[in-house]
């Protein structure tokens, strides 16, 4: 079959409007369900189809998994490899321009990305020098600061203006030791692009078709960095229902200013293809109450299927076991496996009652939003090691590995060198090198502490052959044997021989993964700048975990975004977690709204069923506080539910009808099939 006949053949009229509408500028209004990835990669293979060289596609989307995905869809499509189609997220994309100009700006082609735990450190040891109190250091508050100063959400104002030096001196320190934070993956290329404009113009001639995928989350820097890139035929994808992450700059105005900006042809899918008809109309009886929005009107063809389902248990106690006991009854009757099952929490404080649950029913399950692989000690350690090698002036993880494993160079000598680093206007590495220069009354530490940090930088200089060639994995293995990890490992863990090998297994996997990653074909570069690259671009969410195969997945509503589940179980449906209080306190009524979409997004998960729970009562700050259900259980038409109350008596014939369901339920294998 031609790809022209599949096209016909596989999409529905608006979807192949999408597919084949190629130039111009193109919003394409993308309801839950509605087969947005589909119609993404068939529009790139229809593309390539019609001879546009791969080279020319820019294809831009928010997570390693999607662009991943978008990938293999479009190779299995059009039989083709895909060495010159660029796919990618946006931060990627921003390392991409920067590994290649970000000379122009000052830096060095090897500058290091420091995560949220190496920008948390550079701030405080900012802050120290500049002699800030411990009270005035709240680093989650600066580093969000931070982050609003650099994008342009937040300008410098008298309630913030204290941290104004701190920031400057932020800045200084990144730039001395040749590191940008992530927020620089964007703004930095839009700095190019401004001060550059024969770079700009490099990009521009490259790349004459764009699309971004999710548009409703891009932030103003990102659009604006795209919005420099494109000329005239660029296709953004989104669903303004569905913009959730205003707290990490998103804006669905973008749509708005789409609009303005560019001569804009409209498409609208809204025949949903995951959900019932039922949970459908619910998600569009609560979404239409929100007024800044595109009116539409998701549909199905998948029948109505059964009634959404409220309970009202007594307290969160009650609810997790409400929650267990559904998983394995519904999983029983319907012959489900555990992870057909998504279990959704507002907040990350929900989890714990309903883990308690899970292991009292021996219900496996996996936690999205826990402890990264990546941010484990362990892992963070041979990760700065390798930072270090390809990046000596990356003080941050320089002073993270310097005396681990312990190699005798204590806080006096680190102090000593910093005082170096200071007064000469040096990155510490370059201080040490200054000392084993220095005379020996110049010199502010002992001979034996010298050798102890020539034994360090030569560790360092002797794993300089991971820069280049193969065979990185092996490499690696090597470096963690010559630092004796393992033996560090078993002298941290004195009383539990068990938690230190359980630790060394951990750098195993990270080596095995490298290993893969090195072998597989799709990768060209695979140097150790690229693999760091890579990992500082993960997320956990992107990780695929073939070990949570089987399990029932709970996470926040955020980190559900994009996925779905045969079963969903809506948790904490009550006025002050849904709609959080916090949110709604800081931002009056947009902040209902985008609450309401955050709700909207949460129903729309489900594909066969749809359970919600409010309880009557909830733990708060050691007490126990009366709940409210949420305003939005009131917004879904009241035809399209079944309520349980199990606080009131239930009628003679109902109960024993009750009680033979529970009896043939028992009778039954207890765990479903995996």
């Amino acid at each position: 079959m031609s790809l022209e006949s599949e096209l016909k053949d596989k999409l529905n009229p608006e979807q192949y409007r999408a597919v084949t509408t190629l130039e111009g500028a193109i919003l394409i209004i993308a309801g839950a369900g509605s087969g947005k990835t589909r119609v993404i990669t068939y529009r790139i293979a229809n593309m390539l189809e019609k001879g546009i060289p791969q080279s020319a596609i820019l294809a831009l989307t928010f997570t390693n998994k999607a662009a991943k995905e978008m990938e293999e869809r479009i190779k299995d499509l059009t039989g083709k490899k895909l060495q010159n189609l660029t796919v990618s997220t946006f931060h990627a994309f921003g390392v991409q321009i920067l590994r290649q100009e970000i000379e122009a700006l000052g830096f060095r082609q090897n500058f290091s990305i420091y995560d949220e735990t190496d920008k948390k450190s550079l701030i405080k040891e900012t802050g120290r020098e500049l002699k800030y109190t411990a009270d005035a250091l709240d680093l989650y508050k600066i580093s969000v600061l931070f982050s609003d100063i650099k994008t342009g959400r937040k300008n410098w104002e008298s309630e913030n203006d204290m941290y104004r030096q701190l920031y400057e001196e932020y800045q200084k320190g990144l730039k001395l030791y040749n590191a940008v934070d992530f927020d620089d993956l964007i703004v930095l290329p839009i700095k190019l692009f401004h001060e550059h404009p024969e770079i700009l113009e490099k990009y521009k001639n490259r790349y004459k078709y764009i699309m971004v995928d999710e548009f409703q989350d891009t932030s103003h820097q990102q659009y604006e960095f795209m919005h420099l890139l494109s000329d005239k035929n660029i296709a953004v994808v989104g669903d303004d229902d569905q913009s959730i992450y205003s707290w990490r700059g998103a804006d669905y105005q973008n749509i708005v200013n789409f609009e303005k900006d560019f001569d804009v042809t409209e498409i609208r899918l809204e025949q949903n293809y995951r959900s019932t008809g039922t949970i459908l109309a619910a998600a569009n009886g609560v979404i239409k109450h929100n007024t800044n929005r595109k009116d539409k009107e998701l549909w199905s063809g998948n029948g109505d299927g059964k009634p959404i389902e409220v309970f009202m248990p007594e307290n969160e106690a009650a609810e997790a076991e409400c929650i267990a006991e559904g998983i394995l009854g519904i999983g029983t009757d319907e012959n489900r496996n555990y992870d057909d099952f998504g279990v959704l929490i507002r907040a990350n404080t929900q989890s714990r009652a309903i883990e308690e649950a899970f292991l009292e029913n021996n219900i496996p399950y996996t936690m999205s939003g826990g402890t990264s692989f990546f941010e484990r000690k362990e892992i963070k350690d041979i990760i700065s090691y390798l930072r270090v090698i390809a990046n000596h002036d990356d003080d941050i993880n320089l002073l993270r590995i310097i005396n681990t494993p312990r190699r005798g160079i204590g806080r006096v000598t680190i102090e000593a060198i910093s005082e170096v680093a200071k007064r000469m206007d040096l990155s510490l590495w370059e201080a040490i090198q200054a000392l084993f220069t220095a005379t020996e009354e110049e010199c502010p530490v002992s001979e034996s502490t010298l050798e102890d940090l020539k034994a360090f930088t030569d560790i360092i200089e002797n794993a300089k052959s991971m820069l280049g060639g193969k065979g990185l994995s092996k490499k690696v293995r090597q470096l963690v044997d010559d630092i004796k990890y393992f033996d560090y490992l078993i002298g941290e863990n004195p009383k539990s021989e068990k938690s230190a090998r359980f630790k060394f297994m951990n750098i195993e996997s990270l080596i095995k993964s490298m290993e893969q990653w090195e072998n597989n074909p799709n990768y060209e570069d695979t140097s150790l700048y690229a693999y760091l690259n890579r990992i500082t671009l993960l997320s956990r969410d992107d990780m695929d975990d073939e070990q949570d195969k089987g399990k029932v997945n709970l996470m926040t509503v955020h980190a559900s975004k994009g996925l779905e589940f045969q079963v969903v179980f809506i948790a904490g449906a009550e006025e002050g977690l849904m709609p959080h209080a916090h949110a709604v306190e800081e931002g009056g009524d947009a902040a209902v709204e985008e609450e309401r979409r955050l709700f909207y997004v949460a129903v729309t998960r489900a594909q066969k069923r749809l359970l919600i729970s409010s309880c009557k009562f909830r733990r708060k700050m050691g007490g126990s506080i009366e709940c409210q259900p949420s305003r939005f259980l009131d917004e879904i038409p009241p035809n399209l539910v079944q309520y349980h109350e199990p606080s009131k008596e239930v009628e003679k014939e109902k109960a024993h009808e009750l009680l033979q369901n529970m009896l043939k339920n028992f009778s039954k294998p207890r765990v479903p099939k995996l």
